[in-house]
């Protein structure tokens, strides 16, 4: 059996509570889209004492180390991409989370940001490639932001990356945009856009979970055991 990563055992134990219920709490809230209060109410009706506001303190806490872990065994993605911004409110406010699945609909990246303009799509895709290595071929809509992101990026480079506008063949990401934001809205106003940021990363990495995007040896596991699996050193 695998041991903690320590970066997870570090948190969880200023958590004063047993793994299963904090993960369990956590995995339900980013994974289903149910409120921190659904989330009390289900715990009560369990015997357990467990406010909302201590499920969102064990979301801020945990949800960027989970990602992190989780981050370190997700499989490689294909080469070809689609990549898209959709809107989230925050605070009363729209702002933009830009996204990218590939083909079979694995989840690239993604990144929420304050405004939809070509700095925050180039700043996107710089982070793509960072983290998954350079595309062959990126399919937009007709955005003007992202084509002029892609287009700064195309023009510091010897082999530019290919460039299709095509509504129809972007519909991948954009059925995904949606099971995203249907995730998100039980979700409360965050205290800061950081809040924010963490509570959508949740959202993805437990959807890239959902999807096998875990390299997990091939043993056939269930989102949960998946997420147990990830946590492992």
């Amino acid at each position: 059996m695998r041991t903690l990563n320590p970066a997870v055992a570090r948190v969880l134990k200023r958590l004063h509570n047993l793994l299963d219920i904090i993960l369990t709490c956590v995995r339900w809230y980013v994974a289903y889209g149910l409120s921190m209060r659904y989330l009390e109410e289900m715990m009560a009706e369990r015997g357990i004492d467990v406010g909302h506001s201590t499920v969102h303190r064990w979301a801020l806490k945990l949800l960027p180390v989970l990602e992190k872990t989780f981050r370190r065994d997700k499989r490689p993605v294909r080469t070809n991409c689609r990549r898209d911004e959709t809107y989230i409110k925050f605070k009363g406010q729209w702002k933009y989370l830009y996204r990218a699945v590939d083909k079979a609909s694995n989840t690239v990246d993604f990144q929420l940001r304050a405004c939809r303009d070509k700095a925050a799509a180039r700043r996107h895709l710089e982070r793509s490639i960072a983290r998954n290595g350079e595309p062959e071929t990126v399919t937009i809509d007709k955005s003007d932001a992202n084509l002029a992101g892609l287009e700064a990026i195309n023009g510091e480079r010897d082999t530019p990356i290919k460039i299709r506008q095509t509504k129809r063949l972007n519909s991948i990401v954009e059925r995904d945009n949606r099971a995203v934001k249907r995730n998100a809205l039980p979700m409360p106003g965050s205290r800061n856009f950081h809040c924010a940021h963490i509570q959508l990363s949740g959202i993805e990495f437990m959807r890239m979970i959902a999807k096998g995007q875990i390299n997990d040896g091939d043993i056939q596991m269930s989102a949960a055991e998946q997420l147990y699996y990830s946590l492992a050193a």
